[in-house]
């Protein structure tokens, strides 16, 4: 599918629909914090699809059992289809939660933050879905880690939390914010302190009120490789891949 070379993320509206069985699960992480503040101020458009509305049969009926025997049941094709169809437009970027798919890191929330003004997140549960589905129907599989959740929302929820703060406007703070976070470096966040300087003969760093920027903007950097090195070591293998380097 060809895509648009440009965007304008600051004066276009991210759009997101999640197609799922449990629209009301996700009712209450749209409405509060930062996704309510991004909806209030247009900067996303969330549309949370009932699959149960796409069904043709009196009992609403979305999965039925594999071929060829097993345990569990499978998403039916037909209400999958009908779904996507109803919002599917030749920009959208269509998503499918699964524990198969490409494990999710910063990186990834950029890359769509930045890509694309429509994202179409399908929300598996049961044992799955109809492999057709996979086939026809989705861009992209992602995994938020190697476990297996009740069903796909709560995870299409990791992604969109992670994907619509990078979004201009969205977050508090700009851009320098969110470029200091754990992973948006390759490395994990430096210590951070606040008021009061001493707590329980807990004291601050004497760095951080010597108003030499420099120094702890070097401080910072020593901090998060020592942070990484000891916590997740894994990481500075892509950070020195990647040509990062201290401030």
């Amino acid at each position: 599918m060809e895509r648009p070379r440009h965007i304008d993320r600051m004066n276009t509206p991210l759009k997101i629909d999640i197609i799922t069985l449990f629209p009301q699960m996700l009712s209450g992480f749209l409405q509060e914090s930062m996704m309510k503040r991004a909806s209030a101020a247009r900067r996303v458009e969330f549309n949370a699809i009932n699959l149960r509305d796409f069904t043709t049969d009196k009992h609403n009926t979305t999965d039925d059992r594999p071929f060829g025997g097993g345990p569990g049941m499978v998403m039916k094709p037909e209400p999958m289809f009908a779904a996507v169809d109803s919002v599917k437009t030749t920009e959208s970027h269509i998503i499918l939660m699964t524990p198969q798919g490409k494990p999710f890191k910063q990186a990834k929330a950029r890359q769509l933050a930045d890509t694309y003004n429509h994202l179409i997140f399908i929300c598996g549960h049961y044992e799955g879905v109809d492999e057709r589905i996979r086939e026809a129907l989705v861009d992209e599989e992602i995994s938020i880690g190697d476990y297996v959740l009740t069903n796909g929302a709560l995870s299409a929820a990791v992604v969109i939390d992670a994907v619509v703060r990078l979004r201009p406007g969205v977050l508090g703070g700009g851009e320098v914010a969110i470029e200091d976070e754990s992973f948006s470096s390759g490395l994990l966040e430096y210590p951070q302190y606040t008021r009061p300087p001493e707590f329980q003969g807990m004291k601050a760093p004497e760095i951080l009120f010597s108003g030499d920027h420099g120094k702890i903007a070097q401080w910072r950097y020593e901090q998060a490789l020592k942070r990484t090195a000891e916590r997740r070591s894994d990481l500075l293998g892509d950070t020195r891949e990647n040509g990062e380097n201290n401030p």
